[in-house]
């Protein structure tokens, strides 16, 4: 069994044009995802899936493996499922490696978030993980209760997902045990638009140490 994890990173972003290594907080997007894949001590394997010679050159630059994706998988309507498997029918993985989804559009990580998902990940003995939050928002006149009264649903931030391979394979990835992980609010923020992409250079330049 192996532990991989794995960023895709395609170069055609719309809202933000060159969103994936567009600087924030002096350094390339990406880059922060990179950095703290490299921390990890229990991936065994990391790799930048992208179709953009620009990021790919990035991804070496900061010490990630890359995987060429075909210009197919890198379309506006393609999810991201497909381009897991695409990778992992790449490099041959096993059915029982394990695959840590870690997307650019989330910069902000305490330092052993990583590690802290996978060791959990394998205690519960889940099919998937994901990180997240307690949300209670709901649309306008689905409930009447005062807010600090529901009980919201938990609600997957996008930080860190945690995967079975055999399952992904099955293009089933959640399966049927899913662990559900809090973490802090400051990393449940991901980067959709320009504004998201302010706030988190606002939490990064708060949180890195000078």
């Amino acid at each position: 069994m192996k532990i991989i994890g794995i960023t895709p990173a395609r170069g055609g972003s719309k809202t933000i044009p060159k969103k994936n290594i567009k600087k924030i907080c002096g350094k390339p997007l990406i880059a922060w995802t990179i950095e703290a894949a490299k921390k990890s001590k229990l991936l065994d394997r990391y790799l930048v899936s992208t179709e953009d010679k620009e990021i790919a050159k990035v991804a070496r630059q900061y010490g990630a493996e890359v995987i060429n994706r075909s210009k197919e998988l890198a379309a506006d309507k393609v999810v991201t499922l497909p381009v897991i498997q695409d990778v992992l029918k790449k490099i041959k993985a096993a059915d029982d490696d394990i695959v840590v989804l870690l997307q650019c559009t989330s910069p902000i990580r305490d330092e052993n978030l990583i590690d802290n998902c996978i060791q959990r990940f394998l205690n519960k003995k889940a099919d998937s993980l994901a990180t997240g939050f307690i949300c209670k928002l709901y649309e306008c006149g689905a409930y009447e209760q005062r807010r600090q009264d529901l009980k919201g649903f938990f609600h997957d931030d996008g930080n860190v997902y945690v995967f079975k391979s055999d399952l992904i394979k099955k293009g089933k990835p959640f399966g049927a045990k899913i662990e559900k992980m809090l973490i802090s609010r400051e990393q449940n923020f991901e980067i959709e638009d320009e504004f998201d992409f302010w706030l988190n250079e606002q939490i990064l330049k708060k949180n890195v140490k000078t």
